[in-house]
């Protein structure tokens, strides 16, 4: 009963993630497209459109999907040689690739907590010719890692329960 939760939690988070990482990338081809036909039609453009796609919406696309990407295994892998080994030496070396993987993201989500936290105390600004302001994007790393943390203990758990590698 907890683990079905606990995987059902992690999709409804690692799916809540892809809903505001796709609704990013609706804002940034509006603001974009609509930048350009403005530039094209009156020959004036918005002030910070490259600010706005390189801090904040490129940044929530890119990490926000990690988790989602996870769950449904889409991740590039290349398994050669474990393809070509018992299914149970499979499991194995699948749980080990999810340790290690959760070990590197569960440290990328502390760092990046912390960087977020410093520049939201400093209220973090980019130069640009107005006030800008960087901290909000920083919390979109230790979002899209906690997410993927979940999303790896959840199908570490999917395959155990299975008994076969994922």
């Amino acid at each position: 009963m907890i683990i079905k939760r606990f995987e059902s939690l992690s999709y409804w988070f690692a799916k809540s993630a892809l809903v505001l990482a796709t609704l990013f990338l609706i804002l940034m081809a509006l603001h974009v497209s609509l930048d350009v036909a403005l530039r094209y039609v009156f020959g004036k453009s918005f002030a910070g459109t490259l600010e706005f796609v390189s801090f904040y919406y490129m940044v929530a696309v890119v990490f926000l999907p990690l988790a989602y990407v996870e769950l449904q295994q889409e991740h590039i892998s290349v398994d050669v040689l474990a393809g070509r080994l018992p299914p149970s030496l499979q499991l194995v070396l699948y749980l080990f690739a999810s340790s290690l993987g959760l070990i590197y993201f569960g440290m990328l989500c502390y760092q990046s907590y912390l960087d977020a936290l410093e520049a939201t105390i400093r209220l973090e600004t980019a130069m640009a010719n107005f006030q800008f302001y960087l901290w909000p994007s920083r919390w979109a790393l230790p979002v899209g890692f906690a997410a993927m943390c979940l999303a790896i203990i959840a199908n570490m758990i999917k395959a155990l329960r299975l008994r076969r590698a994922l």
